[in-house]
């Protein structure tokens, strides 16, 4: 039975990310995996009020990445300096289920960086320190996004997130970094 990778990320809210979560399942069967993408449970939401849907959704990915081995995670930043919030969650989740993460992303500068750039400026009261206009110190471990998730990629798999700069044209829909992860993955389960 081939490993299950469970497929976290912003994909799911692409205009056609039933498409986008196929291109990325035939990848992961090129390198002896089963992708899972989070649109994958069977669920159908025209009973249900948003409230319900959204439960529902919820419980569903648990339930998938409950039926993983690995959850890879598209750590490209998503609407703000950081990464999607629901994929953060996916990959807290996956670690506290004692799965390997493997995380990868789009965005070559480090999370201090791109941080600085969405706020418009620091204030430094004081030297090394960095702070926002609220006097709330800024993040600088020089990592690829906030400490806990860098930290449960590299402390579940011992490996450090992928990093590839890519162009504007192709920020999301690059899978280049994506299949370096799977490359990983194989080694991770003795495929390679």
């Amino acid at each position: 039975m081939e490993p299950r990778i469970y497929l976290a990320g912003p994909d799911v809210f692409f205009p056609d990310p039933l498409s986008r979560g196929e291109a990325k399942k035939d990848l992961c069967r090129t390198y002896g995996f089963e992708g899972v993408f989070p649109l994958d449970a069977d669920f159908d939401p025209a009973n249900l009020e948003k409230r319900e849907q959204a439960v529902q959704i919820s419980r569903n990915n648990e339930r998938l990445i409950r039926t993983c081995n690995l959850l890879i995670a598209n750590m490209t930043p998503f609407r703000g300096p950081s990464m999607d919030v629901g994929t953060a969650f996916e990959m807290g989740f996956a670690r506290a289920l004692e799965k390997p993460v493997l995380g990868y992303t789009n965005d070559a500068r480090k999370f201090k960086d791109r941080t600085l750039a969405s706020i418009g400026g620091i204030n430094k009261k004081e030297i090394g320190r960095l702070a926002d206009r609220h006097d709330m110190a800024i993040e600088d471990f020089d990592l690829t996004d906030n400490l806990m998730i860098d930290g449960a990629v590299y402390l579940s798999s011992g490996t450090r997130v992928v990093v590839s700069k890519t162009t504007k044209k192709n920020y999301y829909a690059d899978l280049s970094v994506f299949e370096q992860c799977l490359v990983l993955a194989r080694k991770f389960f003795g495929k390679g």
